[in-house]
């Protein structure tokens, strides 16, 4: 059994987005996290280390961080076609993109949008470069991997679908935006994001 622990309007919505993609079966467990804003608190019964979301927990076994979750979710459904298994030709692509969301996409943009990159030579520069590697990459084909939608465009299509500025003014990147936003599996997310009952079937 698949139980995230989830916070509404958090980063695990994007996870919520993922496991509806993969049709998979899974409980949600709504937990109270800190917030920017101080409201908020840690729950005791998030198994995350840091009482943060997302978590996952698989038959006992506990998983965290957002492009681990969504390597592990599309390696557990193969046949989904949101990941790429051993052997495909866009493994490689599709693990070079979870790790540069994690480990500059979301590093170089916190730092464009808290402004400590205007601020600094390397961190503008490292934006700048950031920006356009992932505008050329969607100005040639309309996701990160090609024709196919994947987990990577999961973690970048939620950001941007929160936080639109998050790069810079794009035909390509708009387009982007627009066609994982009007995904099926999205809107049903979003309901289950929203709901008050805090329950998920």
């Amino acid at each position: 059994m698949l139980t995230l622990f989830h916070a509404p309007q958090s980063r695990s919505g994007r996870i919520l987005w993922l496991l509806e993609e993969l049709g998979a079966e899974y409980n949600v467990r709504y937990v109270s996290i800190r917030r920017f804003d101080g409201s908020g608190g840690p729950d005791e019964t998030n198994p995350h280390p840091h009482k943060q979301v997302p978590a996952l927990l698989h038959d006992g076994e506990l998983v965290t961080e957002s492009t681990a979750i969504t390597q592990y979710l599309t390696e557990l459904f193969p046949d989904s076609g949101m990941g790429r298994p051993l052997g495909h030709p866009e493994r490689g692509a599709y693990l070079s993109w979870l790790a540069y969301y994690a480990g500059v996409i979301e590093p170089m943009g916190t730092a464009f949008l808290s402004g400590l990159a205007q601020n600094n030579a390397n961190l503008a520069r490292g934006y700048e470069d950031m920006c356009a590697h992932v505008v050329a990459t969607l100005d040639r084909h309309p996701f990160l991997l090609g024709d196919k939608v994947s987990g990577a465009d999961v973690m970048l299509g939620g950001a941007l679908a929160w936080m639109r500025r998050l790069l810079p003014e794009s035909v390509s990147v708009d387009r982007y935006v627009h066609e994982l936003t009007a995904r099926p599996a999205l809107a049903r997310a979003r309901e289950i994001d929203s709901r008050p009952d805090g329950f998920h079937d």
